[in-house]
This record gives C-alpha cells, structure tokens and sequence, in this order.
C-alpha cells in the first residue's frame, strides 16, 4: 500500500473545532488505539501457564483479560503506537467534511 497524499499532509488543524469537540475526538481515538493494542497483546498471554507461588489459578485466568485491556490503555496513554493520531486526523476531516481520496495504489 503507498501512502496517499492526505496521510502525508498530517492532521487537518483542530482549530475549527471546539475545546470540548477536540478533547471527545482525541479521547475517542486514544481508547480505538487502546482497544488495538490490547487485541495485539492478547496471543502474546495465551498458553501462558503461572504456577504457585507467583501466580495462577482460576482467578488469574479470570483478571487477564482485564491486566491487558489496562496495558492496552496504559501504552496508548504513554504516547501508543501513532494509531490514535491517525484515527483522531480522519475523524476531524470527515467533521469538517473533507474527501478522503485515495492514492492510486489504493484498493478501491
């Protein structure tokens, strides 16, 4: 996939949008970018035995999931992946009623 042109410009200017607007966006975009990287880590704790005395047991198996959603939020608060800034920039252009057009090496 080539990169389109649009991705190149950066994020349209959140200036037209109010303080409120920009801070549910980026809220928005952060918790997607969360979200992915908790699905990404998932695989990585399966099969993952713990034994006694560290660990295991039925109430570990219970809590995983909810260690790795937080590491997925934790990530993407420390500054992520890039993920959310990508969501956060298309989500302002389709507010501010910008075409995304795709590049020509694009699938359409």
């Amino acid at each position: 996939m080539a990169p389109s042109v649009d991705m190149l410009r950066g994020a349209p200017s959140p200036t037209a949008l109010s303080g409120a607007d920009a801070a549910r966006i980026r809220q928005t975009a952060q918790d997607f970018e969360a979200t992915f990287l908790a699905q990404m880590l998932r695989p990585m704790f399966e099969g993952l035995s713990t034994e006694v005395p560290f660990g295991g047991g039925h109430a570990e198996e219970t809590w995983r999931g909810f260690m790795i959603d937080e590491m997925g939020k934790q990530i993407s608060r420390a500054g992520g992946i890039g993920l959310a800034d990508q969501v956060m920039a298309g989500m302002i252009r389709m507010q501010s009623g910008q075409a995304i057009v795709p590049s020509e090496g694009d699938a359409a």
